[in-house]
């Protein structure tokens, strides 16, 4: 429309200047501006109204959204419904043996590292001991290990030395780690004459001896002068070039 307009301008002159820098000039590429005023283009954010959401993503909410992407969708339901019925044992049972039992091996081993994770030890208690019947059981101690420890951290010993005599029943030796967390739950529980005994056992195990429990005995069992020497000569003959910080005499109640 400009150029037909150029064209028939009365100005001869004038036209054939213009139509010219039209010809010539290079076609730029236009600009536009950072924000658009245009509604269409414009995200809508959607807030929640009077305390309701407008949407639902799809995604578990709480501690589950951690581990999602190693957890099938049977397995979070199956989480999610035991978490809801563990306060009533009769919907609880009803509920393992139509949905849990015939979880697939890798969705059920997924079920119980979720709950030991989220410190639910009694139901990954109820947990192991079915996957303990299914066909494809072989005894594990990483299994073991992973309950133990989290039944220690909760202080739940007499769980765990249950767990400890069907390990041992099946010549499962438990590594350094597990052996520190039942230690170190039978001192802050005021057992120190039970941690003498993981301890003892300690020293038989096939595997060469790690410095952490020693410490975590030579230091829980400061008010128990006795025992701590003990622990305390067996970790210099093993650890020689090691140091063991003595508190002064007043810590042990000695004057």
């Amino acid at each position: 429309m400009a150029l037909h307009a150029i064209k028939r301008s009365k100005i001869p002159v004038l036209t054939s200047r213009v139509l010219r820098l039209l010809y010539r000039a290079p076609i730029k590429q236009l600009s536009l501006p950072l924000r658009s005023n245009i509604l269409a283009f414009e995200t809508v954010s959607l807030k929640p109204i009077a305390g309701f959401r407008l949407y639902h993503d799809g995604r578990p909410r709480g501690p589950l959204w951690r581990g999602k992407k190693l957890i099938g969708k049977e397995a979070i339901f199956v989480i999610l419904g035991l978490k809801r019925f563990k306060d009533d044992e009769e919907k609880l049972e009803k509920f393992i043996k139509t949905h849990v039992a015939r979880l697939l091996k890798m969705d059920m081993i997924a079920v119980l590292t979720e709950l030991e994770r989220q410190e639910e030890v009694v139901l990954a208690s109820k947990i192991f001991g079915l996957i303990q019947k299914q066909d494809w059981y072989k005894p594990d101690v990483y299994l073991y290990k992973d309950l133990i420890i989290a039944l220690a951290r909760r202080k739940k010993m007499d769980e765990v030395m249950q767990l400890w005599e069907k390990m041992r029943k099946e010549d499962l030796f438990p590594d350094s780690q597990t052996y520190t967390e039942i230690i170190r739950g039978f001192l802050s529980s005021g057992s120190p004459g039970d941690a003498m005994n993981i301890y003892e056992d300690m020293k038989n195990s096939p595997d060469p001896p790690e410095e952490l429990p020693f410490r975590i005995l030579l230091k829980g069992l400061l008010p128990h002068p006795l025992l701590r020497n003990r622990v305390k000569q067996d970790f210099e003959e093993l650890f020689p070039e090691k140091h063991v910080y003595d508190p002064p005499e007043e810590v042990f109640g000695i004057r």
